[in-house]
């Protein structure tokens, strides 16, 4: 009993702040537990309805309001701290909460428009309808940028700092920033007229007549588009080089067309008309052909082997497997056509004329 009293007296008389330091431990260990508990909850009520704001709010805020909790809680301690030794050191407190505040405020946002983000894409996907994958990403790396840009602004004017001197400052360095990382705005503006322009969204099939560039669209950065390469390498290209270079989007095309010369023998020249319309007709008849584009099946060519003629046609389908189907399908048609006349295919064959007189004197 005497134990007791002994140690309540050595917590009256100076080291009561010990116990202040941890109830305030305790009490920010026992909020966290119930805020977690309580998001928890409320997280498989909302997960049943359909509105995506407040669940990518809850998603959002699950691991800041931790950190916000232990920020508070462990700067209310130093401050206790603080009361009894009188140390400098300990005037930090006060700037280091605010910028805690600060920096956990800005976090979930950003993790809020990232989880916004998401989930509006799947729910447009799972609804079957299209959505703009660039835009979307530019708008929420734009959103973000904003976020951070302000945050900083705001910790550097709590730390004591002049805003007005800050961006004046920074319309001085600009310049110099300017000239010394000149290829890394090049990119940053590429980048961005890449999202305004729009000559090609992720998931796109690219390729460049300038530059040895060709694949699918798998990220277009602020710096870097990645193009994932057709023998599945990761492709990093600066966006600057785009300003430059002349880019195709075969992705976009509204049909594929097929342009092929097929040669017949020239002993088989009485049947040269008959064979042409006979295709023209199946071309016009093809269920997969697009009747609206042009169409032109003609004799064009005294070839060195055979008498040639071309098809040119578009089919329905922009599907690079599916055309390939289509295209095969044409080609084994048009052989049928020259088989039914009773003619052949052509292919490379030498004629080889002998002088008489060299004749007799070999035979000689």
């Amino acid at each position: 009993m005497d134990w007791l009293t002994d140690k309540l007296e050595w917590l009256k008389d100076d080291n009561f702040w010990v116990v202040q330091i941890f109830i305030v431990i305790f009490a920010a260990l026992m909020i966290d537990f119930v805020q977690k508990r309580i998001i928890t909850r409320v997280q498989a009520k909302l997960a049943q309805t359909n509105n995506l704001w407040d669940d990518a709010m809850l998603h959002a805020i699950r691991r800041p309001a931790s950190v916000l909790i232990w920020v508070l809680g462990l700067t209310f301690a130093v401050e206790i701290i603080a009361s009894e030794t009188k140390a400098p050191i300990f005037s930090l407190v006060g700037p280091v909460r605010s910028v805690g505040v600060i920096v956990v405020i800005a976090w979930t946002l950003v993790r809020f428009i990232g989880f916004a983000e998401s989930n509006i894409i799947a729910q447009k996907e799972s609804q079957g309808k299209k959505i703009d994958r660039t835009t979307a990403d530019a708008l929420s790396k734009l959103l973000r940028m904003s976020v951070l840009l302000t945050a900083a602004l705001v910790i550097m004017q709590t730390l004591g700092f002049s805003i007005s001197g800050v961006l004046a400052f920074g319309g001085i360095g600009g310049i110099a920033i300017g000239f010394a990382a000149k290829d890394l705005l090049a990119n940053f503006f590429g980048g961005l007229m890449l999202y305004l322009d729009r000559p090609f969204a992720v998931g796109d099939w690219i390729r460049s007549p300038d530059r040895e560039i060709e694949g699918t669209v798998e990220n277009i950065g602020w710096r870097l588009t990645c193009i994932r390469t057709f023998d599945k390498r990761p492709l990093y290209v600066p966006n600057s080089t785009f300003a430059s270079i002349a880019v195709q989007n075969p992705s976009r095309m509204s049909h594929r067309r097929i342009y092929e010369t097929i040669g017949v023998r020239y002993d088989d020249a009485a049947e040269v008309g008959s064979i042409v319309n006979d295709v023209e007709k199946m071309l016009r008849n093809h269920e997969e052909i697009a009747q609206d584009q042009t169409l032109m099946v003609n004799f064009n060519a005294f070839a060195p082997s055979s008498l040639d003629f071309f098809i040119y046609t578009f089919t329905r389908t922009t599907n690079w497997a599916k055309y390939h189907q289509v295209k095969q399908d044409v080609l084994l048609r048009v052989v049928d056509i020259i088989e039914k006349h009773g003619a052949e295919i052509a292919f490379p064959t030498s004629t080889i004329h002998i002088a008489s007189d060299q004749k007799q004197a070999s035979t000689a």
